[in-house]
């Protein structure tokens, strides 16, 4: 089992009252909105193409800041998804069936925006036999015949079907991002009743076992009544199915009640600290901030090592 040095000072995330949601936003929440003509561009093109991004519909905090530079993650499937988490802003419902012609225009979207690093997530799809697995296949296929780019998929459990993550594992992208959210105790509360912490390990261990060269990548949001002991327990059960990038960021509660409240603000430091600690653990990648996000600076992640 990893664990990290006996001599780097942690965060103490006391377990807050699950009784006591806190709603002032921290400054260093407040971020300023970036403007310029690249922001309405991309905004303009994913508009032209009938193209859905998880940036619009999980309201990302980082959309202006990523759309200003040209970059967006692709959110394939629909925008109406199966599966009822406390904490993601995606419409839920019954979904229309998978649009045929979807992976040409992200393939097309991705050639026009000069994207490097393509990010292709989607939301989860339970009323299809395979999960959406094989719509993910031809996305990244598509891209790969139109670009150079290299190419990170975002997927969601597939209900722990392994046929379905080898359907995803033959297109071969250079990254495979799954992420776990949450620790294990706070699972169910957190991504429903139809998600299972052990599909999560399954899927990673998979990737690896099946494709070794693929980079696996998972990411957790903090501040939803996680201690820091529960956080090193699950990166250490990451790191035991080889995962190699991680993301850690700040929950951050959408507009409506019906969310999971915020329980804790975790301070900058306390992410670099965490951070840290995830390094000594033997993440090779490891983004670790307040305003982190799976897919941010996903390019900057993805790129090898000196």
């Amino acid at each position: 089992m990893h664990s990290p040095s006996s001599t780097l000072e942690l965060p103490v995330l006391a377990r807050p009252d699950a009784d006591q949601p806190i709603h002032r936003l921290p400054r260093w929440l407040k971020r300023r909105v970036p403007k310029g003509n690249a922001n309405h561009f991309t905004a303009g093109l994913l508009d032209e193409l009938g193209l859905e991004t998880v940036c619009d519909n999980a309201k990302c905090p980082n959309r202006m800041e990523c759309y200003s530079q040209k970059t967006a993650t692709f959110m394939i499937l629909g925008n109406i998804c199966t599966r009822s988490c406390g904490f993601c802003a995606v419409s839920r419902g019954r979904p229309e069936p998978p649009d045929d012609d979807e992976p040409q225009r992200v393939a097309q979207a991705a050639e026009r925006l000069g994207l490097r690093h393509v990010v292709i997530t989607s939301v989860t799809r339970d009323d299809l036999p395979d999960g959406g697995a094989d719509h993910f296949y031809r996305c990244v296929v598509a891209v790969r015949g139109r670009t150079g780019a290299t190419v990170e998929v975002l997927t969601p459990d597939f209900i722990g079907k392994p046929a379905a993550i080898d359907r995803v594992i033959e297109s071969a992208p250079e990254v495979f991002n799954h992420n776990t959210e949450t620790v294990p105790r706070l699972y169910r509360r957190v991504r429903g009743p139809q998600s299972d912490y052990r599909w999560t390990l399954q899927l990673l261990e998979q990737v690896k076992r099946v494709r070794p060269e693929i980079k696996t990548k998972s990411g957790l949001m903090l501040g939803l009544g996680e201690s820091v002991e529960e956080i090193l327990d699950t990166l250490a059960d990451l790191r035991d199915r080889g995962v190699e990038y991680l993301t850690l960021g700040q929950y951050l509660q959408p507009d409506t009640k019906r969310f999971l409240p915020v329980l804790r603000y975790l301070k900058p430091e306390e992410f670099t600290q965490l951070g840290e600690a995830a390094r000594q653990m033997g993440f090779v990648k490891v983004s670790s901030g307040p305003f982190v996000r799976s897919s941010y600076h996903a390019r900057e992640m993805a790129e090898p090592i000196d």
